[in-house]
């Protein structure tokens, strides 16, 4: 996947096109250093919490798995008791829209890195397998650092966060935990996670100078008030 297409972050569901025109994406490359070398402190720490993960219980691990669902609404619906209404049955359609592009630009941006270092997975070096077995072997020839899955989440508790701000700790909470799933699933090292992070937060400040992200976040406030949020 390159910048340039709209890109199906989800095995099933094109997203829609984001906000941002691809020149406008930030530069993942630029903006992270590369990811732990070999033989390193941080590389150490990436496979401490590889096997840290191993050790996750039956309830976090099925939530691993369904956070590796990127298809919407399956996406936005752990967020959604944190908000205390729909996000997805479309009685708000800015909202819904406002999530999708959002979540389309910030796992786009991404892929300058990803494409760049090619990083291998945590499972594909370790072996023994991951949480979503169907997606195995697509992951294999996707870059692991950083992290699409965790931008995408980070990107959606960011502009939930702004949205329903008395409700911002738990949300920016959920999106953290959707970051560490990719770390139990075994499919991302810790550092690709938190990569994924940054670049969410850097997306997240150019969609603020967007103007029609802008007009859009003014419109799925109003929705949300009319609910009663």
């Amino acid at each position: 996947m390159t910048v340039e297409e709209v890109g199906v972050l989800s095995k099933d569901i094109p997203l829609p096109k984001g906000y941002l025109p691809p020149a406008a994406l930030p530069d993942s490359l630029a903006l992270l250093p590369p990811p732990p070398a070999a033989g390193s402190a941080a590389k150490a720490a990436d496979q401490e919490a590889f096997e840290a993960a191993k050790l996750a219980s039956a309830a976090r691990l099925t939530l691993a798995t369904s956070d590796a669902d990127l298809n919407w609404p399956h996406v936005v619906q752990s967020f959604e008791p944190l908000v205390g209404t729909s996000l997805s049955d479309g009685s708000k359609p800015h909202v819904e829209m406002l999530l999708r592009r959002a979540m389309a630009d910030g796992g786009l941006s991404t892929y300058k890195a990803k494409n760049n270092y090619q990083r291998v997975r945590p499972f594909v070096e370790n072996g023994g397998g991951s949480c979503t077995p169907g997606d195995e072997e697509a992951l294999r020839h996707d870059g692991s650092y950083p992290s699409g899955h965790t931008a995408i989440g980070w990107t959606l508790a960011l502009v939930l966060a702004e949205l329903v701000p008395d409700r911002a700790d738990a949300v920016l909470q959920r999106g953290y935990d959707f970051g560490v799933s990719r770390v139990v699933c075994r499919v991302h090292w810790q550092s690709d996670t938190v990569a994924g992070r940054v670049i969410a937060s850097a997306t997240f400040a150019r969609l603020q100078a967007d103007p029609v992200f802008a007009a859009q976040l003014a419109q799925a406030r109003r929705e949300l008030a009319a609910a009663g949020h």
